[in-house]
C-alpha cells in the first residue's frame, strides 16, 4: 500500500456536467432469512438497528485487493452481515504478509494459496450465511467495469494509484461509491467519493505519482495499527453508504501518523476541484483505455517481463536506491539500477522502463514492480 504526503489545490464546488447515473434500488427483504440473534449487538447500535441490518443484508460490497487493508476490510464486512461479498486480488500469499494480512494463516502461506481464495475460504467459516466471491485477477482496464458495475460500494486495499485510478474512473463512470485508504509505515489516509457529489482522486490528484516517488510496504515497512486504524475508517464509511446514511459520512480527507500521535482531517464535502478534473467534468476516462495503463511484454526465452509505465518520468536511482536497501541488494550508475530480491532481479532504467527476471508471468511481475519501485 502507497500513498504520496499530499500536496493539492481544492477548488469551489460547481454544479456537476450531468445528472448521476440512478442507482439500483435496495430494500430490507431479508429479515425472514436473517439470524437477529447473531447481529443482536449490532442491532442494538442506534446507527444500525433492524432496518441497517437488513440493508446490509441486501449489500454488495466489492473489495480490490485482499491484502493488509483488504484482508480487514473483507472480515468487518463478513462480521456485520454484508450479504455478498467479491474479492478481487492477484497475488499469493508470502511469509512476509502474516505480520499485517490477519486474514491469513501460517498454512496458507504453505500451500501457496491465492490471497483471494484464502480470503474465501475464511470468510466462509465466518459467516456461512453471506455469499462470497473469489476472483484471482490482475485488475486493468478491460475487467474493472466488470467487477465493480453492480457493487454498492467499493472499497480499496489495494497497494499502488495505478489501479486506484482505475476504480476512480470507473466508479466516476459508473456512479458507483468508492472508499479510498492508504497505509505505509505508520502514516495512513482515509476518503470517501461518492461520484457527482463529492472530490473524486482525480480532483485531488490531477496526474498519477510517478514510480519510484512513493514509499511502499516493501521499501519503508508498515505497521499493523496504521492499518487497523485506516481499514476501520474505511469500514465504517462503507457501513453509512450501505444503510443510507450519507449525513454521517466524515466529508474528509483524513491522514494519519500513529507513531509520531498527528491526525489531520481536510474537510472536502462542500469543496472539489471539478472545474479542471477530467473525470468529474470532462468525463474522460483516460485509465480506462489501453495506452493509459502500465505497458507489459513478456521477453520470450529470458524469462522475463518488461513493464513500461504510463506515467513519463526521470527516475533518481540515487534516492530509490536508498530506498531499496532494506529490501535486497542495489547497484546502480548512471544508466540504469539492479535490484534483487530473492529468485527476481528488477533491472530500472531512467525512464522508469524496468526488466522483471525470474518470472515470464505479467501479472506477478506487475506485483513486483508495485511493491519495490511503486506505480
Amino acid at each position: 500500500m502507497t500513498n504520496d504526503k499530499l500536496k493539492m489545490k481544492i477548488l469551489p464546488i460547481a454544479p456537476s456536467p450531468s445528472p448521476p447515473v440512478p442507482q439500483s434500488p435496495r430494500s430490507p427483504t431479508l429479515s425472514s432469512k436473517m439470524n437477529l440473534e447473531r447481529y443482536s449487538r449490532q442491532i442494538l447500535f442506534s446507527g444500525i438497528g433492524k432496518e441497517g441490518q437488513e440493508l446490509l443484508a441486501n449489500s454488495h460490497a466489492v473489495i480490490i485487493g485482499c491484502g493488509a487493508l483488504g484482508a480487514m476490510h473483507a472480515e468487518m464486512l463478513a462480521r456485520a452481515g454484508v450479504g455478498r461479498l467479491r474479492l478481487v486480488d492477484r497475488d499469493f500469499i508470502e511469509e512476509s504478509n502474516l505480520q499485517r494480512q490477519i486474514i491469513f494463516e501460517e498454512r496458507d502461506v504453505d500451500e501457496r494459496l491465492p490471497k483471494a481464495v484464502a480470503a474465501e475460504a475464511r470468510i466462509n467459516r465466518i459467516n456461512s450465511e453471506i455469499k462470497v466471491e473469489a476472483i484471482v485477477k490482475d485488475v486493468n482496464y478491460s475487467n474493472v467495469e466488470n467487477l465493480i458495475g453492480d457493487a454498492d460500494v467499493v472499497l480499496d486495499g489495494t497497494d499502488n494509484f495505478e489501479v486506484r485510478f482505475l476504480i476512480n474512473d470507473a466508479a466516476v463512470k459508473l456512479n458507483r461509491p468508492w472508499v479510498y485508504g492508504a497505509a505505509v509505515g505508520s502514516y495512513g489516509v482515509q476518503m470517501t467519493i461518492r461520484p457527482h457529489e463529492t472530490p473524486c482522486l482525480r480532483c485531488l490528484f490531477s496526474e498519477m505519482p510517478a514510480p519510484g516517488t512513493s514509499l511502499t510496504c516493501d521499501t519503508a515497512g508498515v505497521i499493523l495499527p496504521i492499518v487497523a486504524t485506516v481499514a476501520s475508517y474505511q469500514v465504517s464509511e462503507a457501513m453509512k453508504l450501505l444503510t443510507g446514511q450519507t449525513e454521517k459520512l466524515h466529508g474528509s480527507l483524513l491522514q494519519f501518523d500513529l507513531w509520531e500521535t498527528k491526525f489531520t482531517r481536510l474537510r472536502i464535502d462542500r469543496l472539489r476541484g471539478q472545474d479542471q478534473c477530467r473525470a468529474c467534468t470532462q468525463g474522460q476516462y483516460d485509465f480506462l483505455t489501453a495506452r493509459s495503463g502500465q505497458l507489459t511484454m513478456t521477453l520470450c526465452g529470458r524469462n522475463a517481463v518488461q513493464i513500461t509505465p504510463a506515467v513519463s518520468t526521470q527516475i533518481d536511482f540515487a534516492n530509490l536506491a536508498e530506498q531499496l536497501r532494506v529490501a535486497g541488494e542495489v547497484s546502480y550508475n548512471r544508466y540504469l539500477l539492479k535490484f534483487k530480491s530473492g529468485e527476481h532481479e528488477i533491472t530500472v532504467f531512467p525512464d522508469a522502463r524496468s526488466i522483471i527476471k525470474g518470472t515470464d508471468d505479467p501479472n506477478v511481475a506487475r506485483s513486483l514492480y508495485a511493491r519495490f519501485i511503486g506505480a
